[in-house]
């Protein structure tokens, strides 16, 4: 492994985790490693120092970027460009090994080309919405099959740290994001899944339909299983156009009754019509809906239900039995921010959703409750709101506005729902999101959902969605308590 990669000079874009991740990696196994980043503060030069302990070359600073001479951009004697995952495919530093021959991937392709002999397989997700918590799931899901697993990718310990760790796996559950799957030409997944397709990122990949051919990546080369969405039909024609082994199917997953080679749900039971003997006229019970993260005491959203399908098809296509779908749906514990129940407060509840950064997410959201006062806006990232307050208007109680681009959210409420009550916060401070809650406890009524479910990036007030959950959720037991949370 080490003469491949030996006297390479490879340049790697990006100081974060994966950049990181990927320089160590690759300079352990005797390559000359250069790491830029457009960025210079305080946080990028202590990595820098810590990679510069290591013999790798770190260049921080505007030139990076801002410079489109390729002899300044990109290093001399670059053999191979690795990227970092949001760095964006029209970069000047692209443009420059473009012009030179030089190939680009990403670190995900680093590790797929650093897999040893007997590797574990890959299970791969993705979709616009819902990736990280299947993810999670099928993690569960293959642990209490006693395989030795982790969960890895866009998510968890470095993609290429696992690859290259000592200890063996079983399999590994992979997270994959649009920007990984761009830049991973030769990935081949054991099985893999698209659990749905909305406009996102188009500022990254220009439209939608490049977005979704770099969704479609996920299924090349599959060899078992290529799981798709049955109600969203754009899953299945990406199944449909994918270059796969001699005797993958094609597995479905819905809501409803499960047709062929599908699973599905009858009666509240999870059923499984593609990996049982008799497919044409049986089914087999994998787990109950109730057994679907049961310590948040909360029922399980469709879309939770949805990713708990894929991911038991993703299980299933593996050969894992029935027994550990259910265990692993019992164990898993869903993380912070994600349809988080936070407190009750006079008859109101206050739901905490602040990973949806995007009207698809949202939408979901908004589906798996009755009566909502719902706090939105942030940074829209170029999208429009239409469909989801026209899909969504009939369940509004009222709404809270917030952030950069709540104008927008506010005028599609003005079309589609323009007798549902909208405060309007004119601020993007993070003291905006304690006035928001009071606002929407005096909209809600005993019965109602207040319910956090942005349909927006977060960038604007908060340094990430997690801040931005953590700020709602401090001011909602703050009016549990009866005191005022800073505003």
């Amino acid at each position: 492994m080490t003469s491949a990669w030996s006297g390479k000079h490879i340049t790697v874009a990006g100081l974060g985790v994966s950049g990181i991740s990927a320089a160590r990696a690759l300079a352990g196994l005797g390559a000359r490693v250069t790491v830029v980043d457009g960025g210079d503060n305080e946080v990028l030069r202590d990595r820098a120092a810590s990679l510069a302990a290591g013999d790798i070359t770190v260049r921080l600073g505007a030139a990076i970027d801002s410079v489109s001479d390729a002899g300044t951009t990109l290093p001399e004697g670059t053999d191979l460009v690795v990227t970092s995952p949001g760095w964006r495919p029209d970069s000047p530093l692209f443009a420059a090994a473009a012009e030179r021959g030089i190939d680009v991937v990403g670190d995900v392709e680093i590790a797929w080309q650093l897999r040893g002999e007997g590797a574990a397989p890959w299970l791969a997700v993705t979709g616009t919405n819902g990736k990280t918590t299947t993810v999670q799931m099928l993690a569960s899901i293959l642990e209490a099959a006693g395989l030795r697993t982790a969960a890895v990718g866009n998510i968890g310990t470095p993609i290429i740290d696992v690859v290259l760790s000592q200890e063996p796996y079983d399999v590994l559950a992979v997270e994959l994001s649009s920007y990984q799957l761009h830049w991973a030409p030769s990935l081949r997944a054991h099985s893999a899944a698209v659990l749905n397709l909305a406009p996102d990122h188009l500022d990254w990949h220009g439209s939608m339909a490049a977005y979704a051919a770099d969704k479609g990546r996920i299924y090349e080369g599959n060899k078992v299983a290529c799981v798709y969405n049955v109600a969203d039909p754009a899953t299945e024609r990406l199944v449909q156009q994918a270059d796969v082994e001699e005797g993958c199917r094609a597995i479905g997953f819905t809501l409803g009754p499960p047709g062929l080679s599908e699973l599905g749900v009858v009666d509240g039971i999870l059923v499984d019509r593609a990996f049982v003997p008799d497919r044409r006229t049986s089914a087999q019970e994998l787990a109950e809906v109730a057994d679907i993260a049961p310590a948040t005491g909360q029922p399980a959203a469709p879309h939770n239900i949805a990713n708990a399908l894929a991911a038991a098809a993703l299980a299933r296509a593996f050969g894992v039995e029935p027994a550990a779908v259910r265990d692993g749906l019992r164990a898993f514990r869903p993380d912070a921010h994600r349809i988080a129940h936070v407190a009750d407060v006079d008859g109101v509840a206050y739901v905490d959703d602040s990973k949806a950064t995007n009207t698809h997410a949202a939408e979901a959201s908004l589906a798996a409750y009755g009566s909502i006062v719902w706090i939105a806006g942030g940074l829209a990232k170029g999208a429009t709101f239409d469909e989801l307050v026209a899909a969504s208007a009939k369940r509004l109680r009222g709404v809270v506005l917030l952030g950069a681009d709540r104008r927008l959210i506010g005028e599609a409420l003005a079309r589609h729902a323009p007798d549902v009550p909208v405060t309007d916060l004119d601020r993007t401070d993070t003291g905006a999101m304690a006035a928001a809650v009071r606002e929407a406890a005096r909209l809600a009524r005993p019965g109602d959902t207040v319910l956090l479910a942005p349909a927006c990036a977060s960038m604007d007030m908060f340094a990430n969605y997690n801040k931005r959950g953590d700020a709602f959720a401090e001011a909602v037991l703050a009016l549990a308590a009866g005191r005022e949370a800073d505003a």
